[in-house]
């Protein structure tokens, strides 16, 4: 790795301050549908090119992929932000499976762990809650969150533990910007995340006139204009690639900053399209 240009990188990250007082990452990079080798080959690009936060699940089955790469990174635990979640047939069986994730990601912790779905039907999700909170007292998590979850599901952990989220991974791009969701969470004071942030490859986002135009205006692709837009929006976000060039320009979003006029610009490109399936109905 060139070290100082790793460290520059680094310093140019954003953090946010989640609710339980632990700093995060706001840029990261998602892994979904890549194989172990190819999340080895992306993270290891990711950590050169900066990043510190990565978003893992252990229904992508790639733990490992990531695993290995840190180790390799030699990067210091501390400097790290990893994030893995809970798959829905595991909400009966929490600890056997944060534990077989960590032996994955050959870590002693993980920054955050989030319960993947709500799974509504089976009327699961307040004991894997419960035991996410155990498994953070006991020292295997640092930060315990949910992901696709809705306003009434969050409320009723809440109004059961006494426990808040740090955040909600959910859908959210452009055409779908979750701007009712993001104002409930933010009440709250949980961070929205999203997930599949470019829109799932960007069609009907990134070749939309507005956004062609800031990416002219500002001389970036449209993918910076939109991490640009997550950003801004306070939105942690971890677009997804496994191209090394992507990757790297994926990140290299600090040294512009879109107006008011054109933050809602992009919100208007809004057409409450899930890409994903409803959180109700994903079992």
């Amino acid at each position: 790795m060139n070290l100082n240009h790793m460290n520059l990188n680094y310093m140019n990250q954003k953090f946010v301050t989640l609710n339980d007082g632990n700093k995060m990452p706001q840029l990261g990079l998602g892994v979904w549908q890549a194989t172990n080798k190819e999340t080895e080959h992306a993270v290891t690009t990711a950590l050169e090119a900066g990043y510190r936060s990565i978003d893992t699940a252990t229904v992508y089955e790639n733990e490992q992929g990531v695993g290995k790469a840190l180790i390799d990174s030699n990067i210091k635990r501390e400097e790290l932000f990893i994030t893995t979640k809970l798959w829905n047939p595991d909400q009966n069986n929490v600890r056997d499976a944060l534990c077989k994730s960590l032996e994955h990601l050959q870590l002693d912790y993980v920054d955050s762990y989030l319960i993947h779905w709500p799974c509504p039907a089976k009327k699961l999700y307040l004991k894997a809650w419960e035991a996410l909170i155990q498994a953070q007292q006991d020292g295997l998590i640092k930060s315990i969150g949910v992901s696709n979850f809705l306003p009434e599901h969050i409320e009723h952990l809440i109004k059961e533990t006494g426990v808040k989220p740090v955040l909600n991974q959910i859908e959210l791009h452009p055409l779908f910007n979750q701007a009712e969701m993001k104002v409930w969470c933010k009440q709250n004071n949980i961070y929205v995340q999203a997930w599949s942030p470019l829109a799932q490859g960007g069609k009907g986002v990134f070749d939309h006139p507005d956004v062609v135009n800031l990416a002219n205006k500002y001389n970036k692709t449209a993918a910076q204009i939109i991490i640009r837009w997550h950003l801004q929006e306070n939105t942690i976000v971890i677009p997804k690639s496994i191209t090394p060039s992507r990757i790297r320009e994926n990140f290299t979003v600090f040294d512009f900053e879109l107006t008011k006029n054109e933050l809602k610009a992009i919100n208007a490109i809004n057409k409450n399209e899930r890409l994903g399936p409803h959180p109700i109905e994903f079992q």
